[in-house]
């Protein structure tokens, strides 16, 4: 299996997996895709449902994304697998469960167990699996600089904290997570992870992250690497829980089922879409927003029209405060056929003009009619209604974010199944849930003392210059 970047003239220029998982963003900018997905029929269907069911999650997560891989053996990538996806770091032996919400034909599922209580944990800790191994082969290192909204952040830092070569600079929005994701990360004292509060917003931090990314002598000379869902290895790994959750709602092999997906950077939703692409029989991907709705008016509209730093609003959902959806580039090269010159035209024009339109042509036909998207938004009092009304009927907890998907899902509800990806536990948004509730939410056992202890970190302004000094300080005395 190759990759080739979404701006990319031709396959001539792919590169094996293994390569990719340590290089981020491609050379020209673009985002790395398989040459072609591979297809998966209802034979295949059919026999990953026993694994599954008799060899767990790890071994089903060895099948899928060993389709995608041909340069690590079978044997090592189970191994892998099996490392990362443990009852005791995700607290069930299925890892990822399912569950009815009442008597309506919606399901959530269960991806935020993890060692951060977030749905990035299900990539999150298997990437460092592949970091550690793939640079123990090549006796080599790596730095990790990304962006996170709140919940990337903490679990990449969890899953790469203590390992051998792997350093981890993370930049924050400042102000804009709540108390409990600040103190996951800013109470981490290990010397390979840096904390990075930057005076803006999510996309302020992506763009810089982008921009050093866009610097290859830097990027060469630091061994500079991405853990946001930019990397494919993230995102292939996403891809897992789609037929995971399938597999327990459905009983053949052609029976097909919807997946809500809150999102705000499109990496959980491009992962459906994969799936999809692959052949899972899944109908309609409906994708959920917050206020933030730059993705559901391109849904609505055909147009892509990003917001600045003062547009993007601060919410009750705000993993999902972003404006600027890196993985959309993605899927407009699939919608585009895999044409690089029209993706990098579009993309060109967005960073010029803030905006692409493509309203009126037959690619914004097949965004719903052959790739099954649809999608709807939500508002604070959408969220705490959810919420409460759930925990009042159902006895069930969920966080603001799935609160979202829940709202849009029931929007399309009719006699399909549609299962709610959930983003995270409700502990880490304790004040929402206790205005919805009145209540605040249980703290599992493991967070009992999240709020204590001295906190790392660095502010700094929107300066690329500063966040370049930072790395090649901070690095270079560990590596020193």
């Amino acid at each position: 299996m190759r990759y080739v970047s979404t701006r990319a003239a031709s396959a001539d220029a792919s590169e094996p997996f293994s390569d990719i998982l340590l290089e981020g963003l491609a050379p020209d900018g673009g985002l790395y895709l398989p040459v072609t997905y591979p297809r998966v029929d209802a034979q295949t269907l059919t026999r990953w449902r026993a694994v599954l069911a008799e060899q767990g999650y790890a071994a089903l997560a060895a099948e899928v994304i060993g389709l995608y891989i041909d340069d690590i053996g079978h044997d090592d990538l189970l191994e892998l697998c099996r490392r990362a996806y443990t009852a005791e770091k995700f607290g069930d032996p299925q890892i990822v469960p399912v569950t009815r919400i009442g008597d309506e034909p919606l399901w959530l599922g269960h991806l935020s167990n993890g060692p951060t209580a977030a749905f990035k944990d299900m990539a999150m800790q298997l990437l460092g699996e592949f970091f550690e191994y793939e640079l123990r082969r090549r006796s080599s290192w790596l730095t990790i600089v990304g962006a996170t909204s709140g919940d990337t952040g903490s679990s990449a830092e969890y899953a790469m904290r203590g390992r051998d070569g792997l350093s981890v600079v993370m930049l924050t929005p400042a102000g804009r997570m709540t108390p409990f994701q600040q103190a996951q990360m800013f109470g981490l004292q290990d010397p390979n992870i840096i904390n990075v509060a930057v005076d803006g917003v999510f996309d302020t931090c992506q763009d810089l992250v982008k921009a050093l990314n866009a610097d290859a002598e830097f990027k060469h000379r630091w061994h500079v690497g991405a853990v946001n869902s930019i990397n494919w290895a993230r995102l292939v790994a996403q891809v897992v829980y789609y037929f995971a959750c399938w597999l327990r709602v459905t009983t053949s092999a052609d029976e097909q089922i919807s997946f809500a997906v809150p999102t705000g950077n499109f990496g959980n939703v491009c992962a459906g879409h994969i799936a999809r692409s692959m052949g899972l029989p899944i109908k309609r991907l409906i994708v959920a927003t917050n206020e933030n709705d730059v993705l559901d008016e391109f849904f609505h509209t055909g147009r892509y029209r990003v917001r600045g730093a003062v547009e993007t609003v601060a919410t009750s959902s705000p993993s999902m405060d972003i404006s600027k959806a890196s993985n959309f580039e993605r899927f407009i090269a699939d919608l585009f056929g895999r044409d690089g010159a029209t993706v990098r035209r579009l993309f060109d024009q967005l960073a010029r003009t803030g905006e692409f339109d493509i309203s009126g042509t037959a690619q914004f036909t097949a965004v719903s009619q052959q790739y099954g998207f649809v999608s709807g938004h939500s508002s604070h009092a959408d969220r705490l209604a959810t919420i409460k009304r759930l925990w009042t009927t159902d006895q069930i907890l969920i966080d603001p974010h799935t609160a979202d998907g829940v709202h849009v899902a029931e929007q399309f509800a009719g006699d399909e199944q549609i299962v709610v990806l959930e983003t995270a536990l409700p502990v880490k948004f304790a004040d929402t849930l206790n205005e919805a509730t009145g209540e605040l939410p249980p703290v599992p056992p493991r967070f009992a003392h999240i709020g204590e202890g001295p906190r790392r970190v660095i502010e700094m302004g929107d300066d690329l210059g500063a966040l370049k000094k930072l790395v090649a300080d901070t690095v270079g005395t560990l590596r020193a």
